[in-house]
């Protein structure tokens, strides 16, 4: 078995590795190259992997995008209850955000550390830490001739960041019917919170919102731009639409699981909750700067306006505008709650249509009474951290989606930080200098060893 220091180095070589292969996800046109090429990054990880013994191959839909899964098989031992023991996979994403170097204090694909320990880089928090952290985890288990009772998966898929090519998760998991584990862990939590009233929290991500974008057409009525007051521009009849989405904040919209994050937080009931929904999340939001953001998103529908079209000659007034509503949606929210949620905050008098560029990617979540939620627990305790785990609900997108449609019904997001801020893996996430503390990175495995040894072992 390898010491705690060798482990370190290792971590931090794979994580140094992923993070100089420039898997960017975008448009090609965005990008001026294919998008994601996450086949390399793949392919070393698959090397690494069998060199230490796992059983690896690669799903690809497109030879550039390959998807790795990796898998050590279980005995099919019982567990000590004599039931079933469920099997578990360690998940992740190859893809990173696209970079501007301008922006960044050290060029993010060069997987630059300093001399306080940070590791800089594009995947440094989104995701490729946590990706080598549950490698690095899945080859020390292998070399020390670990026999788990039920399967132990790695999943490190492609076109996460994007998803419209349609080569990562969804169709991996569509291809191969036999990837169906039990429980999953992801990304998507582990920040650690010191609250203002002295407790200290690290988020599990048990689910996520959903998305339905939404374009607003205003209609209007041509005209040449040298005679303003004849036609009906679209433009000045969009920014009114513009006026009231405003930054596009939701109304409350019930929630039994939103309820129960803000009540876990205060220490009341969750029915409490409800009785004053919008002043116990402002009470709730103060404990910690990170949930003044994110609590007040969770109310219910975000329609943040994005993109913007108007005419195309400066000349010419448009009949028609428009601007795109990023709308993010609770799970269980349908299309016809987000239209009428839309409808309503547009109001009337201006004219105007609807049209729905995509489907809608419903959110889900997984309950967080289960089995991965205890063992996570205790291996915490047994390390000696302190910190209470508080599930939350992420509300961006994880493939943690698309892992419960197939059939997972636990898929959490957590990866433990202490050394790194929650103020600094917020900034991080899409963002220049995007970094990584290596103590965190070290931290993880141990924390991934030692889950897979206690639920599998």
């Amino acid at each position: 078995m390898s010491t705690p220091e060798e482990l370190q180095r290792e971590v931090l070589e794979v994580a140094r590795t992923l993070i100089r292969f420039d898997t960017s996800n975008a448009p090609e046109a965005a990008l001026g190259r294919p998008p994601g090429q996450e086949t390399a990054a793949a392919t070393y990880l698959r090397d690494y992997l069998a060199e230490a013994g796992v059983d690896c191959e690669l799903v690809a839909r497109e030879p550039g995008r390959a998807n790795l899964v990796a898998r050590i098989p279980g005995t099919g031992a019982p567990g000590d209850d004599g039931g079933p023991v469920p099997s578990l996979a360690f998940v992740g994403h190859l893809d990173v955000v696209p970079a501007d170097p301008r922006d960044w204090t050290h060029p993010p694909f060069a997987a630059v550390v300093d001399e306080g320990g940070w590791l800089w880089g594009r995947g440094a928090i989104d995701m490729k830490n946590e990706v080598a952290a549950r490698a690095v985890a899945m080859a020390e288990l292998a070399r020390s001739g670990f026999r788990p009772r039920a399967d132990l998966w790695f999943i490190a898929v492609a076109d996460e960041e994007d998803g419209m090519y349609d080569v990562g998760m969804r169709w991996l998991l569509e291809a191969r019917p036999d990837i169906r584990p039990d429980l999953a862990i992801n990304e998507g939590g582990g920040e650690r919170l010191p609250l203002a009233d002295g407790r200290v929290v690290q988020t599990v991500g048990i689910g996520e919102k959903g998305t339905y974008p939404v374009r607003v057409v205003a209609h209007g009525e041509a005209g040449h731009a040298s005679t303003p007051d004849v036609g009906d521009n679209a433009v000045p009849l969009l920014g009114e639409l513009l006026r009231r989405v405003g930054r596009g904040m939701p109304s409350h919209t019930p929630s039994p699981l939103v309820d129960r994050i803000v009540a876990d937080l205060l220490g009341t009931p969750p029915d409490e909750v409800g009785t004053d929904f919008e002043g116990a999340v402002a009470r709730a939001a103060a404990l910690h700067p990170v949930l003044a953001h994110t609590l007040p998103a969770l109310a219910g529908t975000t329609m943040a306006p994005t993109l913007l079209a108007g005419s195309g000659k400066r000349n010419v007034m448009p009949a028609r505008a428009s601007f795109e509503l990023d709308c993010r949606i609770l799970p269980g929210t349908s299309a016809a709650d987000v239209e009428r949620d839309v409808r309503a905050r547009l109001g009337a008098g201006v004219p105007y249509e609807l049209e729905w560029p995509e489907h809608l990617v419903a959110g889900s979540a997984s309950t967080p009474d289960s089995r991965l939620m205890d063992a996570m627990a205790r291996v915490l305790a047994a390390s000696g951290d302190d910190a209470a785990l508080l599930p939350m609900l992420g509300t961006g997108f994880t493939d943690s989606v698309y892992l419960r449609e197939a059939g997972t019904p636990t898929a959490y997001g957590f990866s433990p930080f202490r050394a790194t801020s929650a103020e600094v893996i917020t900034a991080g996430f899409h963002n220049a200098d995007e970094r990584v503390h290596i103590e965190d990175l070290a931290l993880s495995v141990e924390f991934h060893l030692d889950l897979a040894r206690d639920l599998l072992g």
